[in-house]
């Protein structure tokens, strides 16, 4: 069979991973571009005679040398000897992608065009002459439907013509005559130097005019070099002599005169453009009013939703976990070996897997804001608060809303943004985020404290203590953050921030696929870490509740008992001074989960005072209501678990930044937990 390699590239929210899925079915392999930090997905299949090797390139809007994602979309077009390029673009915006589709060309990329998303151009009435675009771009355009896979057969034929006859697309390129005699005059010196000829001489000379740093020191390694960037210089100075402007400016409003050239001649466009249904809801929910008070009802209702939809499941898992533990402590000969499966083993993996269910519900239905495009005015309407408060902003929102999801994400996805004080602060504030992994955390003390006994009711809306607690716990985190941030933007981190340039996709209804796709793999993580570190962490905590051998399990007087007694005292003005809330504490730093695990092998599983199981008993004898808050809100705010530390150093290369954020968070969480616990005192709420 013959292999062909076909590279993935377009703006973000254009459907290109959607397109990625549906090609490879998931079959995907994810890991690092070599020597870079940015995950590249690589995916395989088969059609006719022909094994694809399909690679998913990071979403861009341009190729320049901002971030490290457009260098490695430039790179691979550029040394990965791909056979094709697809470009995927949202038809209803063509003008802004195709600034990256002009980009390519200057590159020389044998590409094929998938424009995606006609349903939304035809809504805004934008008429797409297919034929006469692909003529003036010189290379094919394929009308496809990222979801129904519509287009997909002809997209694939395409490419496979395309890969036995390469187009050199730059040649299609038509800039003003002046610009092209400039960019002429350059390229002569370029072209005499073969080692330069490896990439087409028009896009070195476009970068060279744009400053691009990369290009900039390849070119003075050449013999020419010298030659070379003193006709770059004196070019320079001549445009900006001429149009008043910085040759990269020049160099873009060319660009944009092409593509502006191109649309007026392919599309046909109503005299004034039609509101569409995105328009009108944005009206409401990007409001600089309404944003705040509907970003903290949906997230209100995303808990609320959780738990209504997944008690039943989760009591069964419990009646389950608390039939089988007594069982097999009763009928497994070896005391130890019973006392191991059943404290051990039950009560700590099964006291988190308890919470399975509501994980699940939580990851579908956050699933289902980000495919459905809220997720994105969640992340505009935290910048309008926080650009007020902080000053920071720019793609530093991206990564705390996935932070919502798991830490470790979050931290790699600050790799987008340009400004390095921006993205070691956007690591500093990660932590905060209330991840999916505190989740069973507040789950355990909301059982005990905190029932689903209504508040207030309008209707069939009912406000229930549990959600209202769990949600106040989210929004701490995002507070907290936005102090953290203001205080540190004012000393570590001072300077301007990137301006925020954020894509806010058209709003859509989740495909069943999709959303159960994005659930199984954020569910599989959570299962894994239960099959791996929670499993091995719990088998750790069951030994050393156990020795030394012959005394009471999980007593004082074990060796988990004495840890807990040494750093107990240090909780103590928290309210939650137990050496088992200590040690709970201790040992979350492996991950988050591991708190209900300890606290589930200590108490083990069997049934105590008749109806209530022991976790639920050992909760209400370690917290008052009060206490139990202050815990919730340090475990939210101290320390994040040992895989999102180890990436912040892979990001950061080195333990500082690591050492940092450890003492930021857990000097935070304190201050915070003490206020919490000592103001509700003197509120007397003790």
């Amino acid at each position: 069979m013959t292999k062909l390699i076909v590279g993935l590239a377009g703006n973000p929210n254009v459907g290109k991973t959607t397109v990625f899925n549906q090609l490879t079915g998931m079959r995907q392999h994810v890991g690092n571009w070599p020597g870079k930090t940015v995950e590249k997905a690589e995916g395989h299949f088969k059609h006719g005679e022909y094994e694809y090797e399909v690679v998913d390139l990071p979403g861009n809007y341009a190729l320049s040398a901002h971030s490290m994602e457009e260098i490695v979309s430039r790179d691979f077009i550029v040394d990965e000897n791909s056979d094709v390029i697809v470009n995927v673009v949202d038809a209803a915006n063509l003008e802004r992608n195709l600034y990256l589709t002009v980009q390519m060309m200057e590159l020389g990329a044998n590409m094929v065009m998938a424009l995606n998303m006609n349903d939304f151009a035809k809504k805004k009435e934008h008429h797409i002459n297919i034929d006469l675009m692909s003529e003036l771009l010189g290379f094919p355009v394929i009308e496809i439907n990222a979801k129904t896979k519509d287009g997909f057969e002809e997209l694939l034929t395409t490419v496979e013509k395309q890969s036995k006859k390469p187009i050199d697309s730059s040649k299609k390129l038509s800039y003003s005559n002046d610009i092209k005699g400039h960019l002429s005059e350059i390229q002569e010196v370029i072209e005499k130097d073969k080692n330069l000829l490896d990439i087409p001489s028009v896009w070195t000379a476009v970068k060279l005019l744009e400053k691009d740093t990369i290009v900039i020191e390849k070119v003075q390694k050449s013999e020419y070099g010298s030659e070379i960037l003193v006709k770059v210089d004196k070019v320079s100075k001549h445009l900006h002599d001429v149009y008043k402007e910085g040759p990269e400016e020049v160099i873009a409003n060319a660009r944009y005169a092409f593509i502006d050239g191109l649309t007026a001649e392919a599309v046909k466009k109503p005299a004034v453009e039609k509101e569409t249904t995105t328009d009108k809801i944005d009206k409401i929910v990007t409001n600089r009013i309404l944003a705040p008070i509907i970003f903290v009802i949906v997230i209100f209702l995303l808990f609320h939703l959780t738990f209504t939809i997944s008690a039943p499941f989760c009591d069964a898992i419990d009646g389950f976990f608390g039939w089988l533990g007594p069982y097999i402590a009763e009928n497994i000969g070896n005391e130890v070996l019973g006392s191991f499966i059943s404290d051990g083993l039950i009560g700590g993996v099964g006291g988190v897997l308890v919470f399975l269910p509501q994980i699940i519900v939580l990851f579908l239905l956050l699933s289902i804001l980000e495919d459905s495009g809220y997720l994105a005015r969640a992340a505009f309407t935290l910048d309008i608060i926080m650009h007020k408060i902080v000053g920071l902003h720019g793609k530093a929102f991206i990564p705390m809303i996935l932070g919502f999801g798991c830490g470790v994400p979050a931290i790699m996805a600050t790799r987008t943004m340009e400004n390095e004080s921006d993205r070691l602060l956007a690591m500093m504030l990660i932590p905060f985020m209330s991840c999916s992994a505190r989740m069973p955390i507040y789950l355990m003390i909301t059982s005990v404290f905190f029932t689903a006994i209504p508040v207030f009711s309008i209707g069939p809306f009912v406000l229930t203590q549990e959600s209202l607690v769990v949600t106040c716990m989210y929004l701490l985190g995002i507070v907290v953050a936005l102090i953290v941030a203001a205080i540190l933007k004012r000393t570590m981190f001072k300077g301007m921030s990137a301006p925020f340039v954020m894509e806010l996709p058209t709003y859509k209804i989740p495909s069943v696929k999709g959303v159960l796709l994005h659930t199984w793999e954020k569910t599989k993580g959570f299962l894994k870490k239960a099959g791996t570190i929670i499993l091995i962490a719990t088998i750790v905590i069951w030994i050393l509740s156990s020795v030394p051998f012959g005394v009471e399990y999980a007593s004082a007087d074990s060796a988990l008992g004495m840890i807990g007694t040494a750093v107990a005292p240090i909780f103590a003005p928290l309210g939650f001074g137990e050496w088992q809330a200590g040690i709970a504490i201790v040992t979350g730093l492996v991950a988050k989960e591991v708190v209900v695990s300890t606290l589930g092998t200590l108490a083990g599983i069997e049934d105590v005072e008749g109806d209530t199981d022991a976790m639920d008993a050992m909760v209400a004898s370690l917290f008052t209501p009060l206490s139990a808050i202050s815990f919730m809100a340090f475990t939210l705010l101290y320390i994040p678990c040992f895989a999102a530390i180890g990436a912040i150093k892979q990001e950061t290369n080195g333990f500082k930044w690591p050492l940092i954020m450890s003492g930021i968070t857990l000097v935070t969480a304190y201050i915070v937990s003490f206020i919490i616990y000592n103001v509700g005192l003197l509120a007397g709420f003790g």
